[in-house]
Order: structure tokens, then sequence, then C-alpha cells
């Protein structure tokens, strides 16, 4: 019996290839980032309030104006269906089904219309240009009709990091699976290379020249929200709202990009600060538990996405996996709201936490404060 999410983890690892496992689970060269969106979540302790009411909670939120049950949304996650059959169509009705958003990869292995068509659910789609801009007109505009209600426009990768699992194993989409989001564009197929197959489709077709003038031009396109994801400075995040974007994703591409860029947590609040409450901002990258999403909105965020996880669960359980995952996270994150006093998301506060900067911050004042003045008698 799966009892925590890291489970889903050990399990998917003995039903998958290699190859895909090390696919989902690997992250850039040294893999520090990889570590470190776990790591910097545990450097953050709670601060609970006591003798309050918990007897009646509610999670529900809104999201770029739709309500969803839970804070908790589905990342956009490639190729899903490497690790199940029904791949993404099962992720979708999951996710419907637990009342919150799915987010739909580019690189998905079922298109935006074959994802609408397994019925209701409120889904964005993660948005990658390409050289030909053609095809990301079509892709947007498909994605609208199909009802999607965000863009997640994917603004960390004109070239695709360095993925040494995926080099060593030759990584190529097993035979059978397409990027279905490209069929009939000659755009959904990669090669065998000597180097990673996705590395080398990527270089050859995502378009290095993406700037933030794009922001507004994909905005131009569609009425569905533009959101930002990959943004981790305080620099891009300004830069964000100028250029009209709907929400900031606080992302590192699951430590997938640049490595030795901070944990996504250690790098939300000074993106939070940045916008001023201009736009939501979201975090993705290291959630695992529901005191994890606890933790973000207290600093901030507006609502978290879960990644890795995701194919791990479809690997373990297909549909009925994700749907235990989201309820697993459900539950923690209640508990741990309840615990820390909060019935309601509101109720959650910058108060509730401390960070590492919090405690050296508190050992500093403590120290002046007991560092006596000395005066010399003449």
């Amino acid at each position: 019996m799966v009892t925590n999410v890291s489970e889903f983890q050990w399990l998917a690892k003995e039903k998958l290839p290699k190859m895909v496992y090390d696919y989902y689970a690997s992250g850039a060269e040294d893999q520090w980032s990889l570590q470190e969106n776990r790591k910097a979540f545990e450097r953050i302790r709670f601060r609970p309030r006591v003798l309050i009411d918990v007897s009646k909670m509610d999670m529900s939120t809104t999201v770029l104006g739709y309500k969803i049950s839970m804070p908790i949304m589905v990342a956009p996650t490639a190729m899903q269906r490497m690790a199940h059959p029904e791949g993404e169509l099962a992720t979708a009705r999951a996710a419907s089904a637990a009342g919150t958003a799915m987010t739909l990869s580019s690189w998905a292995t079922a298109s935006v219309e074959e994802v609408a068509s397994v019925g209701p659910g409120l889904r964005f789609f993660q948005l990658y240009v390409y050289k030909d801009r053609s095809v990301v007109e079509q892709l947007i505009r498909r994605a609208e009709r199909a009802g999607f209600k965000a863009i997640a426009l994917t603004v960390d990768t004109p070239r695709l990091g360095r993925r040494e699992a995926d080099i060593k194993n030759r990584f190529v989409l097993p035979p059978g699976l397409s990027l279905k989001n490209f069929e009939g564009l000659n755009l959904g197929t990669m090669s065998k290379t000597q180097d990673s197959g996705l590395a080398s489709y990527v270089a050859g077709q995502i378009d290095r020249t993406l700037s933030w003038k794009d922001v507004k031009w994909v905005q131009s396109m569609t009425t569905m929200h533009v959101l930002v994801k990959g943004v981790i400075t305080a620099e891009d995040a300004r830069m964000a709202v100028e250029a009209g974007a709907r929400g900031i994703i606080v992302s590192n591409h699951g430590a997938r990009q640049l490595d030795y860029v901070p944990g996504t947590i250690d790098a939300l609040e000074e993106v939070v600060e940045a916008v001023g409450g201009k736009i939501p901002v979201f975090l993705d990258g290291g959630i695992r538990r529901g005191t994890d999403v606890l933790k973000a909105l207290a600093l901030g965020a507006a609502g978290v996405f879960v990644g890795r996880p995701v194919p791990f669960a479809l690997a373990t359980d297909g549909e009925a996996g994700v749907k235990k995952l989201l309820d697993i996270l459900r539950d923690e994150f209640e508990l741990a709201m309840a615990l820390a006093g909060c019935t309601t998301i509101s109720e959650i506060k910058r108060c509730h936490v401390q960070t590492e900067a919090d405690r050296t911050a508190l050992a500093v004042a403590k120290a002046l404060a007991h560092k006596a003045p000395t005066y010399s008698r003449l």
C-alpha cells in the first residue's frame, strides 16, 4: 500500500525500463539543483498556532478566476505514455476527479484534442516556442478550441540542459509513440543519435531567439491567460509583469536545465516580493508532501504544481495511481493546515513559517542585543 508520494518513485523504478525511468527521474549535470529542490524545503520550519477551532476546513481556492478544490495542480510532464498506455488521458481524468487543474505538455503523447475528449476539467497547455512560428500559432488556437484556459509559456529552455542519463541511454521515444501535438507537421519524431535524441530534437526545433516581446505576441493570439514558466529572479519577475504576463510559475524545470540554481522554494519569496501582488505567483519543483504545499503558500505562492510524481504514479497504477497521489497530497495538506492553525487558504500567512534567513537574522539580532556598550571613564 502506498502511504506517501515518494513511494511511487520506488515502485515505478521497478516497473519502468531504465531509459524511461532515468528520463523522468534525472536532472542536469551534477544534479545539485535536483537535490536542492527537496533540501530547500527541509530548511523551512513551521510556527504553528494552537487553540484554534479547526473542526471545519476549506482547502478550495481560485486560480486565474477558476475555482479548484485545493491549491495543488498537475505540472506538465512530457511523454506520459512511456509510463502507462493511457498516459496523459489517465492524468486528465484523475485531475478532473480531484477537482484540480492539469497542465498538458507540448511534448505529450496525447494531443490537446484527445485530452479534451475525456471530459470536462480545468486544463492549461505548456508551450515551447518553435522556430516555425506558424506551428506555435496552430498549437495555441487548437488548445483554445479544445477548452484549455491558460498557456504556460516555458522560457528557460533555449537549449536543452545537459542530462547525462539521457546521453548514456541515447534517449529516444519508444517505438509506437510520438509527440501527438505535432503529428502531420513533420515535427513529431526524434531520431536515435550518438547523443540524446531529445537534445538533438530540441536543437533543431526550438527557437533560441525567444525574448520578452514574445510574451505579448503569444498573448495577442489568444484569450487564454499566459503564464511565464521558468522565472526564479526578481529581475525577471518584474520583466514578466511589464510584458503583460497573467501569472508566473517559479520553476527551474525540475532541475533539468541549468544546474546550481536555487531550489524553487528558495527563489519563491524573491519573486513574490518583486511582483508585489500584481499577478499571481505559482511554484513547481520538489513538492512531495502536504507540508511542502503549506510552506509554499506561506511564502506567497497562489498554488503549486506537482511534476515528477505524476508519471511515477501513472507507472504504478495508471489513472488510479494519479488519483491516489492527489488524494495523499490533499489529505497531508489538510492535516498540515489544521495543525498549523489554519482553516482556509486565506489564513495561511508568512508568520506560519521560519526560513533559514529568518533564523540567521534572529541570531544576529540577539547577538547585537546582548552586546552591551562599553564606555571609558575619564
